[in-house]
């Protein structure tokens, strides 16, 4: 680490010289660019002005935060958590131990109810969900301020996700449209004998013998909560499926789930042995793997 005494002074670019070395040392996914994105948090600029400061001192105390945060990040603590933030969809969403933190390919499953859901009832139609599990509030949130007219609920099993994401709907602004639930996946949508157009889930689909295998920076921080899909990964797809007869209204309506590789065709099998879906499609994300499976029925 770089000396600090009264004849020394450590510049921004040396603290990156000295982060990005450290974290490589440590076998970080991405040295460089995390190291930057450390010190920009300790320091509060935004990437064109950290550029344009590097020749500019660092303060003895800020290069003592930032030694503290890249020896969490040398332990495989998820640089999200330590930032307290990802961006998801084009907005910032605060990430802390008590969620899973959001994925690129989730975009691609907010991406397809959006689309589906334009096909089906036009553009500007005022439309009920279900999010099957809150999180961080990435997809409920994203699709309230996606879509003014859509009343949103959102069930959890997890106080602490239920808290965060009551936290990222008041940053985003979208509090007054949704709807947050306690409780154990469908069951309070089915204790209060409610239907919606829309029943939207990225649930856990990870089987349970396969979570002990994930990397550390997953496996020892993210809530095994989120990540656990039971004994074959299926165990929340089936309870979703089984309950779509009496959560989805009796007309046109849709389903959206993220699955894991090679779930999506017995995931789309289960949608249709629900009886209530008619289609079902099946989406790739960037790597190929089948990501996104879509189910709809337009029963007019």
């Amino acid at each position: 680490m770089p000396a600090h005494n009264e004849h020394t002074t450590v510049t921004i670019r040396e603290a990156l010289v000295w982060a990005s070395s450290f974290l490589r040392e440590a076998d970080t996914k991405d040295p460089r660019f995390e190291a930057e994105l450390l010190i920009r948090s300790v320091i509060g600029m935004n990437r064109s002005q950290f550029l344009s400061s590097l020749p500019d001192p660092v303060s003895e105390s800020d290069m003592e935060q930032i030694r503290q945060l890249c020896e969490r990040r040398a332990t495989n603590e998820p640089i999200q958590y330590i930032l307290q933030e990802q961006n998801f969809y084009g907005r910032d969403f605060y990430v802390a131990p008590g969620v899973l933190i959001p994925r690129p390919e989730t975009e691609l499953l907010i991406e397809q109810v959006l689309l589906h859901a334009e096909c089906i009832w036009g553009k500007d139609a005022k439309l009920s969900v279900v999010d099957f599990g809150t999180g961080s509030g990435a997809i409920s949130l994203t699709l309230a301020a996606e879509k003014p007219y859509w009343h949103i609920k959102t069930v959890d099993i997890s106080l602490d996700a239920i808290e965060i994401a009551r936290k990222n709907a008041d940053q985003l602004g979208v509090s007054e449209r949704v709807e947050f639930l306690h409780g154990d996946l469908v069951e309070p949508m089915l204790d209060r004998n409610e239907r919606v157009n829309i029943v939207v889930s990225n649930p856990p689909y990870i089987p349970s013998q396969d979570v002990e295998e994930l990397d550390d920076e997953v496996r020892v921080y993210e809530p095994r909560l989120a990540l656990d899909g039971g004994e074959d990964g299926y165990i929340f797809y089936r309870r979703i499926c089984e309950a779509l007869p009496k959560l989805l209204s009796s007309q046109k309506c849709l389903v959206a789930f993220e699955v894991g590789i090679h779930q999506a065709v017995e995931v789309a099998s289960l949608l249709k042995l629900s009886g209530v879906i008619e289609n079902v499609e099946i989406y790739p994300d960037l790597a190929g793997i089948d990501r996104i499976v879509v189910g709809y029925w337009l029963n007019n």
